[in-house]
């Protein structure tokens, strides 16, 4: 009961700030149309209602680590793995601009999606190809701009919690584009929101930058290897990132 009434006491107020915020987020995107084709003002102050949900949430103690010594360079494909819907929220604390490529159905959703859609997130069906060609063209688009793009390339949120296989497609786009390789690792963000549950968890969620990857050299036929490298790396670094929160192993 208690759960419950404290994930309603999130909830609510958390739908209500989109709500209340999406006209103001519109009027920015009107007024920065000319000078900011990258939406990177708007994307920072979408972004920010999540990160004031984290901060006034009690149950959720999330932070980003690792940043000064990940080598990050602008632009570059960001990859993690995907615990949870939670995962969305921890993302906003990255300490730099970043699109996410997220499933269509999310852009849907009223005003939280037309937030989405005006920070110039991408959007993909993947049960179609050819939403997955645009998307990929989509992203291709964002790099150019100067801005990276998070990917989540296990395409899915692990409902066992085991690593998934990830899939090479946004490691082809990095070698294509000539940007490095953001990984970071998420622990924690399964038991702040569980799969197929809404209400929330009390617990402590990090997300480590991982050194970057370089991509200098290699061509489209080097992807799947890259994907298989950079998922081991996530792989060691979430088995020790969980041990030191004090998680149970998952995979």
């Amino acid at each position: 009961m208690l759960q419950t009434v404290g994930s309603l006491l999130f909830w609510v107020p958390f739908a209500l700030a989109v709500v209340v915020m999406t006209p103001v987020v519109a009027l920015l995107w009107l007024l920065t149309a000319p000078f900011d084709p990258a939406r990177r003002l708007v994307e920072r102050l979408f972004r920010g209602i999540g990160g004031m949900a984290i901060a006034l949430n009690p149950a959720w103690d999330f932070r980003v680590e690792g940043f000064a010594g990940a080598g990050f360079r602008e632009p570059s494909i960001v990859v993690s793995n995907h615990e949870s819907e939670a995962d969305i929220f921890l993302a906003v604390l990255l300490p730099f601009d970043v699109k996410y490529l997220a499933k269509e159905a999310l852009f849907r959703v009223p005003f939280f999606g037309w937030g989405m859609w005006m920070e110039g997130d991408v959007a993909v069906d993947r049960a179609s190809m050819k939403s997955g060609a645009v998307a990929l063209q989509r992203c291709r688009e964002v790099l150019a701009k100067g801005v990276s793009v998070l990917i989540f390339p296990e395409g899915t949120r692990s409902r066992s919690g085991a690593l998934q296989r990830f899939r090479d497609g946004a490691f082809r786009i990095a070698i294509e584009a000539g940007v490095p390789v953001q990984p970071y690792v998420v622990a924690g963000t399964r038991e702040a929101l569980a799969p197929g549950d809404w209400r929330i968890g009390r617990t402590r969620a990090v997300a480590r930058l991982l050194p970057s990857v370089s991509t200098a050299g290699l061509t489209p036929a080097d992807a799947a290897v890259l994907a298989a490298r950079v998922r081991d790396q996530i792989a060691e670094a979430r088995a020790g990132l969980r041990r030191e929160l004090g998680l149970p192993e998952s995979e």
